[in-house]
């Protein structure tokens, strides 16, 4: 069976700087795959990459079976991959509707209603808010809208960048809940960056650990849970929030 997402040899360099080195990951229809490293490993630049900025130097990336390795940024998003960006990156002028609307129009959706329901259904905050300018939201709302933006495209795979930054961890139960029950009902596949390394691995499936831009180690999300040396890089000190 093809998996939906299949990155095979893959690297990525900012101007003379390798970000990437030779990553081989996949991620399965249904599936939720995290992925965790300290900062600047290279997890926010895996995510770019997939969505074509910065270009894959070598190697390739498939999504269901086809070769999007070269395509535009806005040809990816139209074969259903959304994005949740690190920092949120909401439009902050925008109101809530119309932030949300944006996300639609990405993907030339017009099943807007039905669209805005199941948002509203994940995040009632939003439906509160909804002629509220996205730049006066608390961090916990931001993310909110983030997300729901990214669901407006009905995507088969959302792509989720650093989701917790920030929070409180209230809210931050709050964003891995909304995950997992998106998961639960609709199938939707997950493929999460997360600093919370003990929030992502107990949400995921699979995870992947990496190391200045090379996946060291890989396994389902109990099996990195209970290795030692997990443990004492990505968990001791704190993250169980």
């Amino acid at each position: 069976m093809t998996a939906l997402l299949s990155l095979s040899g893959v690297t990525a360099f900012y101007g003379a700087i390798q970000a990437l080195r030779g990553i081989d990951l996949t991620v399965e229809q249904g599936e939720i795959v995290t992925l965790i490293g300290a900062n600047g490993a290279g997890k926010s630049t895996l995510m770019m990459t997939i969505c074509g900025n910065p270009r894959a130097r070598t190697g390739e990336i498939l999504h269901q079976g086809q070769d999007i390795t070269q395509f535009p940024t806005y040809q990816i998003m139209r074969r259903g991959i959304a994005q949740a960006p690190e920092g949120r990156r909401i439009f902050g002028r925008m109101t809530v509707r119309e932030n949300l609307l944006m996300g639609a129009e990405v993907a030339g959706r017009t099943d807007i209603d039905a669209l805005l329901h199941q948002v509203f259904a994940l995040f009632p905050r939003l439906q509160e808010r909804l002629s509220q300018r996205g730049g006066t939201l608390s961090g916990g709302e931001q993310q909110m809208l983030a997300i729901g933006r990214a669901l407006m495209s009905r995507p088969t795979l959302l792509l989720l960048d650093e989701p917790s930054l920030g929070l409180a961890p209230l809210v931050v139960r709050q964003i891995f809940g909304a995950i997992r029950e998106l998961n639960r009902t609709t199938g939707l596949t997950v493929l999460l960056v997360e600093q919370n390394a003990y929030q992502a691995l107990r949400l995921a499936n699979r995870g992947y650990v990496l190391v200045n831009g090379s996946i060291t180690m890989a396994g389902t999300g109990a099996e990195l849970l209970a290795r030692p040396e997990i443990r004492a890089a990505y968990l001791e000190g704190g993250g169980h929030a």
